[in-house]
Parts: C-alpha cells; sequence; structure tokens
C-alpha cells in the first residue's frame, strides 16, 4: 500500500504547554478535510466501520505539528514533527513560512502576544513570495470582553454571540490581546487569497491535565482543606471551553475557511464560579464550598494575576457562529458539570494521579503496621487499620449530631433556594443518630466489639470516602476472612444477580473502586513470631494485644483462618490479584524496615504530584542543616583530634626535656667529679708557674706574648726534671 502524502504543515508555539500540547496532540491525529464531511456521511460509515483503523491508511492525509518549546530543556512532544528553541527572528520565520497553517496561542503568556503580532506582520510582508495562501490562526481570550456592556440592558440574560465581536471591551488587564485581535484581522484582509487571519476568542479551557482550574481540582484531589473556596459571591458566569472541542474549533477554521473572521470558542454552559467550584468539591473532593472575599484570593501564591482576573469574569456568551456553520462533534459541549465524571477520569489518568490500593496480610506480630505506616509515609496514601476506623467513624457522628442546630441555622442563613439541602442534610443527621445508636449498642453488647454487619459498612465508608479514592490507602490486616472479604469489595446494587453468580461457581463480582491492587502477605513460623514479642520492649507491650496469653490466642485464631480452602487470600487469587508472599524471617530487623524497600520495588513509582514547591524547600533547607551540622561535626572532631595531637606532642616534649635535663645533670655531676684530680693538679703545679709567667711577660712585652708564656711554663714547671731531658 502505498504511504500516504504528508499533510499540510501547522506551526504551534509553545507545544509544550497545556494549550499547546493538548491541540497538537489532537490536530496531529486529525484527517484533513474530516469537517468539511456531512454528519449524515460520518454517521453511515460509523455504521459500516465496525473497527477502526488508522486514518492515514484509510482516510490520507493528517496534520503536520511542529512549533516552539517554552522552556529549552522540555522534553520533545511525540506527535510534533520539529520542535524549535528560542531563536533569532529570521530562523523564526524561516519556519513560518515553511508552513502552510500558523496558529499563535495567546492565552496562557501574555509574552506571546508580541511574537505573534511580529509573526503575523512578518509573513505580511512576505505576501508575494508565497507559492500558496497561508492562514493565520490567533487563539485569544474571551477577557478581550471583560468589561462590555449587556447587549440588551433591559434583559440582563441576552448573551453575547459572534456578531457582537465589534462592541467588545476589554478587561484593563487584557489590552495588548484585543490590540493583537484587531492587527492580525487587519493583516488578514489585504490579500485574503494568499494570506487569511482569524481570531479564535476561546473560553476557560478545562480538561486534560487541566488549565484555569487547575487549582481547585488539585486542591480536591489532595485533600488538605475541609472546603474549597469560592472567591467573591460566586455568582459571575463563566464562559468555558473542553481543551479537545477548542482543538476541533480550530481544525474548523483551518478546514472551512469561513467569511467570518471572529469566531467565538466558548460551549453551550453558562455555568456560575460556585456551581463549577461546587461541582469539582462534591466529584472529587470534600464536597464542601467556602465563599472568601475576593481580597483573600490574592494571597494564593499558586494563582496568577491573570488568572485570578479570569475568574472574575462575568459573561454570558453563546456560540451561534459555531452551531450553523461548522462540523463539530462536541466532547463537552454542555460543559463541565454535565461532564464532570469524564473530566475527572481524564484529569487523573493525564496526570498520573491513579489511587494506589495496597492490602497487608499476616499474622499477628509479623510487623503489618509497621510495613503498612511505612508505604503510607513514601508513597502519600491513607493508613486504614480498622480501630482507628471504627473510633474515626464515632467521632464523625457523634459530631454531626452535636452540630444539627448549628447546621441548620447555617443552611437558613445562606439564604433562598436551599430548601432541598436543608431537607437532605436533617435527613443525613437523623441517620446518623440513629447510625451511631446501634454501633454504640452493638458495641456494648459485644465487649468493645463490632459484628461485621457494622465493621464493613464502616471499612467499606471509609474506602468510599474521597482521600481514598483520590490517593489511595494501605488496609491493615483487614478483611482477615473470605466472607469479610466478599462483603467488604462486592457490588452493592447487583446483589441479587451476585449470589445467582456464585450459586452457579463463577468469579463474584467486585467494587472495582475499591478493590486493593497489591497484596502483600507476610510469613514467618510461630516460633520466630513468639520469640520476636518475647523480645519486644515493654514500654512497646504495655497496652497491646501483645501480652504472652492474648497474642498466643490471636495467632492461633490466625492460623485457624489461613488453613482452611476459603481464606481472605483465596477471594483475592480468584479475583486474578494474585498475593505476594514476603518471608519476614530473612531480615534480621525486629521493626521489618528492611522488608519495605522489596515491598516499594513491586508497588513501583508512587502515583501523586509529588513533592510541593514548600516541601522541596524544606528537604532543601533540611539538607542544608544537615551539612552544616555535619561540617560542624567534622570541624569538631578535626579540632579535638588536633588539640589531643598536640597535647599528645606537648606532653611527649616535657618527658623529653626531663629526660634531657635529667641527663644533663647526670653528666655535670660526672664531670665535675672527674674534674677534682686535675683541678688539683693544676693549682698546686701550672698556677703557680703560670702566674709568674704572667709577670714576667708584662715585664719583659714579648713580640709574642704566647709563645713566651709557653716556653717560660715549660722551663719553670716544677714537675718537670730537667736533668732527664738532657
Amino acid at each position: 500500500m502505498e504511504e500516504a502524502a504528508p499533510g499540510p504543515r501547522v506551526f504551534l508555539n509553545h507545544l509544550d504547554s497545556y494549550c499547546g500540547r493538548s491541540i497538537g496532540e489532537y490536530l496531529s491525529t486529525c484527517v484533513v478535510g474530516a469537517t468539511l464531511e456531512s454528519p449524515d456521511e460520518e454517521e453511515e460509515g460509523d455504521e459500516n466501520d465496525s473497527v477502526v483503523e488508522d486514518p492515514t491508511a484509510s482516510k490520507g492525509r493528517v496534520y503536520e505539528i511542529v512549533g516552539t518549546l517554552s522552556k529549552p530543556d522540555s522534553t520533545n512532544p511525540r506527535f510534533a514533527k520539529e520542535t524549535y528553541t528560542v531563536s533569532p527572528q529570521n530562523a523564526l520565520l524561516s519556519h513560518l513560512l515553511d508552513c502552510e497553517i500558523v496558529l499563535y496561542n495567546i492565552t496562557e503568556d501574555a509574552n506571546q502576544i508580541e511574537e505573534a503580532m511580529w509573526a503575523a506582520s512578518a509573513l505580511h510582508k512576505e505576501i508575494e513570495t508565497f507559492a500558496k495562501g497561508k492562514l493565520f490562526i490567533l487563539i485569544s481570550t474571551i477577557m478581550t470582553w471583560g468589561n462590555s456592556k449587556p447587549p440588551d440592558p433591559e434583559n440582563p440574560d441576552t448573551a453575547f454571540n459572534d456578531e457582537d465581536f465589534r462592541k467588545r471591551k476589554s478587561h484593563p488587564s487584557f489590552t495588548d490581546f484585543i490590540n493583537a485581535e484587531k492587527l492580525i484581522a487587519k493583516l488578514g484582509k489585504t490579500n485574503k487569497k494568499k494570506f487569511s487571519t482569524y481570531i479564535v476568542a476561546s473560553g476557560h479551557q478545562y480538561g486534560a491535565e487541566e488549565g484555569l482550574f487547575h487549582y481547585f481540582f488539585k486542591m480536591c484531589w489532595l485533600g488538605e482543606t475541609p472546603a474549597i473556596p469560592v472567591f467573591g459571591d460566586g455568582n459571575n458566569i463563566i464562559p468555558t471551553i473542553h481543551i479537545r472541542d477548542l482543538a476541533i474549533v480550530l481544525q474548523n477554521v483551518a478546514e472551512h475557511r469561513p467569511d467570518f473572521q471572529y469566531v467565538l470558542a466558548v460551549d453551550a454552559s453558562m455555568h456560575t464560579l460556585e456551581e463549577l467550584v461546587k461541582c469539582i468539591s462534591k466529584n472529587i473532593g470534600p464536597g464542601k464550598i467556602e465563599k472568601i472575599p475576593k481580597e483573600n484570593a490574592f494571597l494564593s501564591k499558586e494563582l496568577t494575576q491573570m488568572q485570578l482576573d479570569m475568574l472574575f469574569v462575568n459573561l454570558r456568551m453563546e456560540p451561534l457562529y459555531l452551531k450553523e456553520n461548522f462540523n463539530i462533534k462536541w466532547v463537552a459541549e454542555a460543559g463541565l458539570i454535565e461532564n464532570i465524571a469524564e473530566v475527572i477520569m481524564e484529569y487523573k489518568q493525564t496526570r498520573g494521579l491513579m489511587p494506589l490500593k495496597v492490602c497487608i496480610h499476616g499474622p499477628p506480630g509479623s510487623g503489618k503496621s509497621t510495613i503498612a505506616k511505612e508505604l503510607c509515609k513514601h508513597y502519600k496514601l491513607h493508613y486504614v487499620w480498622i480501630n482507628d476506623v471504627i473510633s474515626e467513624k464515632i467521632a464523625d457522628l457523634e459530631q454531626i449530631v452535636a452540630k444539627e442546630a448549628d447546621r441548620v441555622q447555617g443552611k437558613a442563613e445562606e439564604g433562598e433556594g436551599e430548601e432541598d439541602n436543608e431537607q437532605e442534610e436533617g435527613e443525613n443527621i437523623e441517620a446518623a443518630k440513629e447510625l451511631l445508636d446501634e454501633i454504640k449498642e452493638n458495641m456494648k453488647q459485644n465487649k468493645g466489639c463490632l459484628d461485621d454487619e457494622y465493621l464493613i459498612k464502616i471499612v467499606k465508608d471509609k474506602l468510599m470516602s474521597m482521600p481514598c479514592r483520590n490517593q489511595g490507602y494501605v488496609l491493615d490486616g483487614f478483611p482477615e476472612t473470605y466472607e469479610q472479604a466478599v462483603d467488604l469489595f462486592k457490588v452493592e446494587d447487583d446483589e441479587a444477580e451476585e449470589e445467582e453468580e456464585e450459586a452457579k461457581g463463577k468469579t463474584p463480582k467486585f467494587n472495582q473502586i475499591i478493590i486493593p491492587e497489591f497484596i502483600f502477605s507476610l510469613t514467618a513460623s510461630d516460633e520466630f513470631l513468639k520469640n520476636r514479642i518475647i523480645n519486644l520492649p515493654e514500654r512497646k507491650v504495655a497496652g497491646t494485644c501483645y501480652t504472652e496469653g492474648q497474642f498466643l490466642q490471636s495467632l492461633k485464631r490466625f492460623r485457624k483462618l489461613n488453613t482452611d480452602d476459603m481464606t481472605v487470600l483465596n477471594y483475592f487469587d480468584e479475583l486474578e490479584i494474585h498475593p505476594q508472599f514476603v518471608d519476614i524471617t530473612v531480615y534480621e530487623d525486629s521493626e521489618n524496615k528492611l522488608a519495605v524497600p522489596k515491598i516499594i520495588k513491586e508497588i513501583g513509582e508512587p502515583r501523586n504530584y509529588g513533592l510541593t514547591d514548600e516541601e522541596k524547600e524544606a528537604l532543601e533547607r533540611q539538607a542544608a542543616e544537615e551539612h552544616l551540622v555535619k561540617e560542624a561535626q567534622e570541624k569538631a572532631e578535626q579540632e579535638h583530634k588536633e588539640a589531643k595531637e598536640r597535647e599528645e606532642r606537648m606532653a611527649r616534649w616535657e618527658e623529653w626535656n626531663k629526660h634531657q635535663e635529667e641527663v644533663k645533670k647526670q653528666e655535670q655531676e660526672l664531670l665535675e667529679a672527674q674534674s677534682i684530680p686535675l683541678r688539683n693538679y693544676l693549682m698546686k703545679n701550672v698556677m703557680p708557674t703560670l702566674m709568674q709567667g704572667i709577670n714576667e711577660c708584662c715585664r719583659i712585652r714579648p713580640d709574642d706574648p704566647v709563645n713566651f708564656l709557653a716556653e717560660y711554663i715549660f722551663k719553670n714547671s716544677p714537675d718537670i726534671d730537667w736533668n732527664k731531658k738532657c
């Protein structure tokens, strides 16, 4: 089969940005001219084609995407044919001239406005050199309508449409945007056959990684706040569009080449800020919102001034031109709220924020809790231990019941239109009170324990909570039996069907939302576990079930529950979630911390946002402090070592000096003892003659006194016998 000819070359700036990446990836898969087909033809084709094949092989060419990167170190997008770093204008112009379609997005980075205007002007100057016509599309923002007066003052619910674009008044912070729109529209009017220009005014983009609304999605996913903030009264209407729908609009503009230069790219929704935030909070966050003054929004470090201005916009808009002239298969025509489930799934998958669900199984004393807590710390998961879950549930129910009066009063003060919520809240309070009484009564009858009926409900509620559904959990030692596992993870709506399937011997259905992904079973002999418990410090044993009697009883019960054919591990095996066994006896580690790296290796990389900027700064600060402490310790150790060596040298020096003094003294005494006879001899025989010789020398004054004195002593010395000499 012949290879399809290359499609039109499309330039798009900042391919590594949220908007650029999403638009570029979509266009790189689009068959050229697909939007020119009538909806009837497409539907007929869909019915005939049961298998979707490669569009390049079946229908023709696709767009070739090239463009710039916002950061030099960014990874080249896989869909891009070529990418360019920031380069001189001459080099950039040559790249633009090679393209048939030029898209410039200025909705994310205001610094791109000047470059977009230059690019359009530079191309316009080269019109005479064009072999065939070029298309320039500016992706602008509805913020250039920010200060527009209502089209019908007597009817404030009347929406703006494309034909009102000449009456638009820009938000004060977006005057550069509207100036760019006007310049590019003007350049496209001189020679439309060779150089045509369009402005696509985009609503606030969402979808995939999320754009403007990522602030709320991330806050909800992290679950660190009890309520999500709504800035101001939240009654302002925000025009929106799914990022994929924006890409489809751009495809339509490129292929239809409409006579109308200005296209309004918004969906059919007219949701307020409060409605949008409430929907996000309900479906991925705590379910609550909190209205705060607009001024407080400026304290947020995660929102720029441009983003805040966009959140405060208040515009009713209707995209008439899209509906009447373009062939659009909308991804989310009704808006974010109506498509929230798909948007959330898309958001989690694109950012790799899928939950990590782990179950730790093992006998008492095997270190399940230590390992579970270490995994929670490493992966930022939620620790689920049965005692904590029961206490937390009771505390929550007591709080709901205790605050009934305040809650009802608070709902009443929120204003009209809250009657349904008040009624629902009242029902929730009654249900909470009833469940609390039942739990306390059941625990009273069972000496502080709970029947499986309540235990399963409480644990299931915990696993179905938004934090566990967002980040995931580590389940510590529960469920313990096959029956508990079936009840905990079964699908509530299909109980009758499930019982029928179980009767036929089929695998029971299970709740995909809460079922664990990894099962780790810790193994050890009874003897090993007994020795470990015996060697535990008294402070760790006190107040726990590790007293001798309780521990042996718990161990015996565990062995009994895990020797039958219907064990909790068998349940997971049946679901093809095969447990991984970890022999803790191979590690000489009482706290099992050496087993944690093995489990982490099996699980893989974390699936969350990673460290925040604050956490990174804290770690860097901690590392710097540790480095300083280490340096100080090393310096102190070096100084101590040098001082010790100096003391040893001084001690050796003093000892040597003392020894030298002693030797010197001994030598002196020896010399003195040896010199006594010599002194006596000199005093008796030499000194008298010497004195006489000196006197004689002074009298005669010879030319050589020394020689004269020597001869005198030699001749007159009393101990010399001159007769013998002769």
